[in-house]
């Protein structure tokens, strides 16, 4: 009788180890992608609160025929103190004439902004945005903001 009583069970060392070597290679290769899909969605999130200083400008300009004033976000019903409009990663939004500029913090990259600068197209009164402006990194903007 051929009896075995040491019977294999389990992995081995370097099994293990091999998988944990594995996984920390996926691991270095996901995380930064990541943090640069949050910090996409914090720029996005900028853009979307300055969606009503947009409006603003444009309804003031449709009924005045001229930009706002410098500063102006009282102008287009927004709060006097650019500061109070703010988000999760949004320090301000600030109109100035035909441009809106939107401050971001630390979650983004801190003191950064993204430029909104407004055109209207003669005898129609088009109005269309341009986002390439400002400092934030280009991967973190929306495609369409990208220079």
């Amino acid at each position: 009788m051929n009896n075995l009583t040491n019977q294999h069970r389990g992995f081995t060392l370097i099994e293990l180890m091999i998988v944990v070597a594995i996984i920390g290679i996926l691991a270095a290769v996901a995380l930064p992608t990541y943090q640069d899909y949050t910090k996409r969605g914090h720029v996005t999130e900028g853009i979307m609160i300055a969606g009503a200083a947009k409006a603003g400008v444009a309804e003031f300009f449709a009924t005045k025929g001229v930009w706002p004033p410098n500063p102006g976000n009282a102008s287009v019903g927004l709060p006097t103190n650019p500061a109070s409009i703010s988000g999760n990663a949004v320090v301000s939004v600030a109109v100035t004439g035909s441009q809106i500029t939107i401050v971001y913090n630390q979650k983004v990259v801190n003191g950064t902004s993204v430029v909104m600068k407004a055109s209207a197209t003669a005898g129609d009164g088009t109005i269309r945005w341009n986002c390439t402006g400002g400092d934030v990194p280009g991967k973190f903007r929306p495609r369409v903001c990208r220079k």
